[in-house]
């Protein structure tokens, strides 16, 4: 185990150190604390202890594709710039045909897994959506689809009048073999009022990963962080995704999502710092002792930090996904997509093994 270094650590600091190294677990105002110190290199040193704990040197990313069959969407959320009306400009709506065609262009023959979402198409019925992964699974039936954020399966289940379980168990007949984490944002009703998030509230979003985890599905889980939350905000959302995990062990993976500003030329005052999304992903590993993997998502913190962010608790990179469409949207700056090779050069960079693996993080290749 590597020893803490940084000097005048204050006392509060070395109490939590202590708590991580006992295998105790961080509280509320733990986390906050951690949100508020300046010690960054003694929260990164430690994180990265926590980590090496769990999954060693070892850092994981899979060869997937991101798809979007619609962008059409009934909410109309305030950090959200992918959402369009039926009749706006760049509106589509794909038929499952039409995706199949755009697969074949694009796909190449590494691609483990489909990363599907998109927007709350009211114009469509539940079957659309059913159908959509239907002609995947049989055109594609050995590529994994990890599809929908609870957030959609909420409102499948009031466009179909069916219950959570009967969403999740016609989507699963359809191929549906995880569910994606987005939809999350800030699990604080509050927020969510605030920053107009007409989706799924907490208690909702929460409720159908439960209900995928008691089907026997693992799940994505993230944090949408820099807006108008507070640092308490986001620990009583981690404690509450922590809670759940308790209770079904369903989570695979929690990803903190950076929040983009909506105009692509915003400045850097209008953008996280890389001080932020470095605390971040430490806190996550520290009060997330139940979650193996937390995941650096290049697309919104880019390639350079994502490296860092090996050093500060991160395990997962994400993967190749080709073409992102949501954070882009939104403002990203980051490219769109990275190929198997830059993935495995940003992990040897950081002086880590990269592995290759499929959705359920089975490893498929060790690159030593």
């Amino acid at each position: 185990m590597s020893t803490i270094v940084t000097p005048f650590t204050g006392k509060r600091m070395e109490e939590i150190v202590e708590k991580v190294r006992q295998g105790q677990r961080l509280s509320l105002e733990d986390g906050v604390f951690l949100y508020e110190t300046d010690d960054l290199l003694t929260l990164g040193q430690l994180a990265n202890e926590a980590n090496l704990r769990k999954n060693g040197k070892k850092v994981y990313f899979i060869e997937n594709m991101s798809l979007y069959f619609t962008n059409v969407c009934e909410a109309r959320c305030a950090f959200c710039n992918f959402r369009k009306d039926l009749d706006d400009e760049g509106s589509y709506t794909y038929s499952g045909q039409e995706m199949i065609e755009y697969v074949e262009q694009h796909i190449h023959p590494g691609v483990r897994e489909f990363h599907i979402v998109g927007g709350h198409n009211p114009h469509q019925s539940f079957q659309y959506y059913v159908d959509s992964l239907q002609a995947l699974t049989d055109r594609f039936p050995d590529v994994t689809l990890k599809a929908y954020t609870a957030a959609e399966i909420d409102f499948f289940t009031r466009i179909s009048g069916l219950s959570i379980k009967e969403v999740l168990q016609a989507l699963q007949k359809a191929g549906l073999k995880s569910l994606t984490g987005g939809g999350a944002e800030i699990l604080s009703d509050q927020y969510r009022k605030k920053m107009k998030v007409d989706k799924a509230n907490v208690a909702e979003y929460l409720a159908v990963h439960r209900a995928a985890h008691e089907l026997g599905m693992k799940t994505h889980t993230t944090m949408l962080y820099g807006s108008i939350e507070s640092h308490e905000d986001r620990i009583k959302h981690m404690i509450q995704i922590r809670e759940l995990q308790d209770e079904t062990n369903g989570f695979m993976v929690f990803i903190p999502l950076s929040m983009q500003p909506r105009n692509k030329n915003a400045g850097i005052m209008r953008r996280n710092s890389a001080y932020e999304d470095l605390k971040t992903i430490a806190i996550s590993r520290l009060m997330l002792d139940n979650i193996d993997h937390v995941k650096a998502y290049f697309i919104n913190i880019g390639a350079q930090l994502t490296q860092v962010a090996l050093s500060f608790g991160a395990s997962d990179v994400h993967g190749t996904i080709i073409k992102e469409r949501i954070s882009h949207a939104a403002g990203a700056l980051t490219p769109e997509g990275l190929t198997r090779e830059e993935l495995i050069w940003l992990v040897k960079g950081a002086g880590r093994i990269p592995v290759e693996r499929d959705t359920f993080y089975n490893e498929i290749k060790v690159y030593e």
